[in-house]
């Protein structure tokens, strides 16, 4: 029994009951598949339901405001995924009519939709030879038949074996089968080898380097940012808003005024800060601050302390500025590190 046979027969005893698996509609399996990019199954589930249940056709998604996007996606993170998405609705609305386009060519134009992306719904939704390579696939690749090598060379090795062992008639089956395979038995870590039904033919369990491969390269130190973010009570039970618009992290979602420093600031360093001072006037100050929140991002760590602002000059407020209500901030779209502040 070749390579693709096995894997095909161990996915149809082992595959995850997952609600995507029952569906070619490829709108749906297009929004999975962006959920589950940088997201665990188990917390990309939920959104899914969330996503499919409110924008059930590609024409509600579309039509729909891109603050309440966002706000659905709140919690996910790299929310460029749900701007990315939200325009290529539009696409297939304007260039398609409506109708998810079918071949790789044509799914590959719309914003945001990568090499992988688009094999996968091409191969799941419309049955297209084509192949996915993602990191379960290449790692299981890597173990199976010894690729030592990295990046773009470990790419395009692991393409080529999967065109080759690719069972045409069941291209969809066959990828998700690879890709289950690497998500559940072969793992990053503690994979479970004893029990695989390729321990007999696979180069990294006979040859003692199952924890050697796939080669790992080296990640960069994430960047260091410094965010002091300004509470400002215009009005009894108001607080101020902005939009952030900056082609940076979070873009479009919603924070208290912020000035980023170098290194860590204090409340005596931030009175200095010409951003302050137009701001606030020169009779502002800082009545209170809170503790440093830590937040990872995958490139970045933030550093933010959250500082109380008195004796402001409302007049002074930058143009696009929000002053809402305190009930009304659970409306606006917000990150996960202004989410843990108003939780604290």
């Amino acid at each position: 029994m070749d390579f693709s046979d096995q894997i095909l027969k161990w996915y149809k005893t082992h595959q995850r009951d997952l609600p995507w698996r029952h569906t070619r509609d490829a709108y749906k399996i297009w929004l999975s598949e962006v959920i589950l990019q940088q997201t665990r199954v188990d917390q990309g589930m939920a959104y899914y339901k969330k996503f499919v249940d409110r924008f059930p056709e590609i024409i509600d998604l579309a039509e729909a405001p891109e603050q309440e996007v966002l706000k659905l996606w709140q919690g996910l993170g790299y929310y460029s995924r749900a701007r990315n998405l939200h325009f290529a609705v539009k696409q297939i609305m304007t260039d398609h009519d409506g109708i998810f386009p079918e071949t790789y060519d044509e799914i590959i134009k719309l914003k945001g939709v990568g090499e992988y992306t688009a094999a996968a719904i091409a191969s799941i939704a419309f049955g297209k030879p084509e192949v996915v390579v993602d990191g379960n696939v290449k790692r299981v690749l890597a173990r199976m038949f010894g690729l030592e090598d990295v990046s773009k060379k470990l790419y395009n090795r692991s393409k080529e074996i999967m065109e080759k062992e690719l069972d045409r008639e069941r291209a969809g089956d066959f990828n998700q089968a690879v890709m289950e395979f690497g998500a559940l038995q072969c793992t990053p870590q503690s994979p479970s080898c004893t029990r695989c039904v390729f321990k007999s033919s696979c180069y990294a369990f006979s040859n003692d380097m199952v924890d050697k491969l796939p080669v790992r390269e080296t990640k960069k130190k994430p960047r260091k940012r410094f965010f002091s973010y300004f509470i400002l009570h215009p009005q009894e039970k108001s607080i101020v808003l902005s939009k952030r618009s900056d082609d940076d992290i979070w873009k479009n979602l919603y924070e208290f005024p912020l000035i980023e420093t170098i290194s860590e600031a204090n409340a005596d360093n931030l009175l200095q800060e010409p951003d302050f001072i137009n701001w606030f006037g020169n009779k502002a100050g800082i009545a209170e601050s809170s503790k440093t929140f830590k937040h990872q991002l995958s490139h970045q760590t933030i550093f933010a302390k959250y500082y109380e602002i008195t004796n402001i000059d409302a007049k002074l407020f930058p143009e696009g500025w929000k002053v809402v209500s305190l009930d009304e901030i659970a409306d606006y779209p917000i990150s996960r590190l202004m989410e843990r502040s108003l939780e604290d």
